[in-house]
């Protein structure tokens, strides 16, 4: 279907004729009735005709300009997609001891913030369909981003996001509270927290199992990650030897939280587990949601500029006097 994104804008076609009337009415010589009368009736019919045919290029190339302000397109038939996709809130802990370089990558060590935002980076990329939200947490939990469909926005807050921002601490059940807070906001049959931390709670108004019973009662499914490596490898003064640098981590914690959820526990000991956790993420359930009906369109608007365009040049040509260009100086 042929259709004018702004048909109002064809009006602007009978404009010239306005000003021409004024012109002629502010120009005139002949202001008496019967001498005017005299005038029109000398006029020969020819030389008058022979006026409208050269004012006719004008007034197309005018035409096909208002045409094109109007913005021409055609119109598809309609069609109807169905959705499917889930609604994600990811948790992310930008606690002190994130800042730890026990993460491996091609033999090179990464903070474990730098290992998350790679692996969790490339899982956001992959979420189209889906709404995705962040929350960051050390001492406290803040929403960077509501459930979207930007996923570019959400990218992008996970890139910016810095160790110390928030805090040294880890408030995981504040995280929890918050998730479940945002959640609620929204009516849907899969509302899931994906949880990442590296310590145990110790901060927040919020404790955890008073967060887990708030996640139950609002039907929210946790899967929660463990991150850091087991064994690490430290230089001191006495010599090298070899640490836990997650010795922190409460592990049964976050399994409690999500068993009582119905979710997962995942234990990332490296970069590669890190991902193989998120691409099992990958694997969750989606939901069916409303169909989305749209049009397709194609636009027309270069047509008539096209047209206009050609019609200028050809006008121009025409007024050229060739044999005064070539015509020798002198």
């Amino acid at each position: 279907m042929f259709e004018l994104s702004y048909p109002w804008l064809l009006l602007l076609a009978g404009l010239p004729l306005l000003f021409k009337k004024r012109q002629q009415d502010n120009g005139s010589a002949l202001k008496l009735t019967a001498l005017a009368n005299i005038a029109a009736k000398q006029q020969k019919p020819r030389q008058s005709w022979k006026r409208h045919i050269a004012a006719l290029p004008h007034t197309v190339i005018w035409l096909l300009l208002v045409l094109a302000a109007c913005q021409p397109r055609w119109l598809g038939e309609p069609i109807t997609l169905p959705q499917e996709g889930r609604d994600l809130m990811l948790a992310i802990d930008l606690s002190g001891s994130m800042d730890i370089n026990d993460m491996l990558l091609d033999n090179q060590s990464m903070n474990r913030l730098t290992a998350v935002k790679r692996v969790v980076g490339d899982f956001i990329l992959q979420r189209k369909g889906d709404r995705l939200g962040l929350i960051l947490f050390a001492d406290a939990a803040y929403q960077q981003t509501s459930l979207t469909y930007d996923l570019a926005t959400v990218q992008t807050f996970l890139d910016d996001s810095q160790l110390k921002l928030v805090g040294q601490r880890t408030a995981i059940g504040e995280a929890i509270g918050l998730a479940v807070k945002r959640l609620n906001t929204y009516e849907t049959s899969n509302k899931v927290l994906i949880l990442l931390s590296d310590g145990a709670n110790n901060a927040g108004n919020i404790q955890p199992l008073e967060a887990l019973a708030l996640a139950k009662a609002a039907g929210v499914k946790i899967y929660t990650v463990g991150v850091g490596a087991e064994q690490m490898v430290q230089q001191t003064v006495f010599g090298r030897r070899t640490i836990n640098p997650s010795q922190d981590l409460d592990e049964q914690l976050l399994r409690d939280i999500a068993r009582q959820t119905g979710g997962e526990y995942f234990r990332a000991r490296s970069l590669p587990e890190l991902a193989q956790i998120y691409r099992q993420l990958d694997q969750l359930e989606p939901i069916a949601r409303d169909s989305l009906t749209f049009r397709p369109q194609r636009s027309l608007l270069h047509w008539p500029l096209a047209l206009a365009l050609l019609l200028s040049f050809y006008l121009a040509i025409r007024r050229i006097n060739w044999r005064k260009l070539y015509e020798p100086a002198g």
